[in-house]
């Protein structure tokens, strides 16, 4: 995001955006930032945990990404939906809620949607529960053929997409692509042995996996899957 950011102070939607993570942080950038979420519940979090770090949002605001109504055409310099396209089933409504964002960005402005990669449910099943693809191998046959997940175990409801429908659905919407990064990059689900690493240790790794999550080759390999695009 820092790559792609206009200079602060640029306005930014988070559509989605939970207790705030990335609102905060780009609050603390210098961003006039407003953060919508269906919970009200998130966005007190948001709102307490703001106030810890001495921001102050430019609104908090209980909505859903598919009804972006309170807002004008073209009033955001960029926009986030870092949740909103995997926890939506129905392919009308991620279409709905893309087309909805990229209405309320500025002409030249940036987007920002991450997706969960489909294959990322079977590197979770051999790391923690091996057995769940042999002896209930139709739900990643569904996953596999369509991305559907109906929530049965251990996971809520959710869409987790092919690597290669995510340029398209989102072109499709109107976007130029700018990047698509495997965010996980090179070391999705073996990660452990540097989370213990510090200072430029820890800043070399990061380096790396950014380098290379940004190889069209490694998405597949990465949990999420970061879209940049521009209106």
């Amino acid at each position: 995001m820092r790559d792609t950011l206009p200079p602060a102070p640029a306005r930014i939607l988070d559509i989605g955006g939970g207790p705030g993570r990335y609102a905060i942080w780009l609050a603390q950038q210098g961003h006039a930032v407003t953060l919508l979420d269906l919970s009200g519940n998130h966005l007190a979090l948001a709102a307490r945990k703001g106030s810890e770090a001495g921001i102050t949002f430019e609104a908090l605001m209980q909505g859903n990404a598919l009804d972006l109504s309170a807002f004008p055409d073209e009033r955001f310099d960029a926009v986030l939906l870092m949740g909103p396209l995997y926890h939506l089933l129905d392919a009308h409504d991620r279409l709905r809620a893309i087309q909805e964002a990229r209405r309320v960005l500025k002409t030249g402005g940036c987007l920002f949607a991450a997706f969960i990669c489909c294959f990322s449910v079977f590197r979770a099943a051999a790391l923690e529960f091996p057995m769940e693809p042999v002896e209930i191998p139709e739900i990643y046959e569904q996953i596999l053929r369509d991305g559907t997940y109906a929530g049965n175990y251990g996971f809520t409801a959710a869409h987790f997409s092919h690597p290669d429908e995510i340029q398209p659905l989102m072109e499709s919407c109107g976007l130029k692509t700018l990047e698509i990064i495997g965010v996980e990059g090179v070391v999705a689900e073996n990660e452990a042995g540097i989370k213990g690493l510090n200072g430029a240790a820890w800043e070399c790794w990061v380096e790396w996996n950014y380098r290379l999550g940004q190889d069209a080759a490694l998405r597949g390999a990465s949990d999420h899957i970061l879209f940049i695009g521009q209106k």
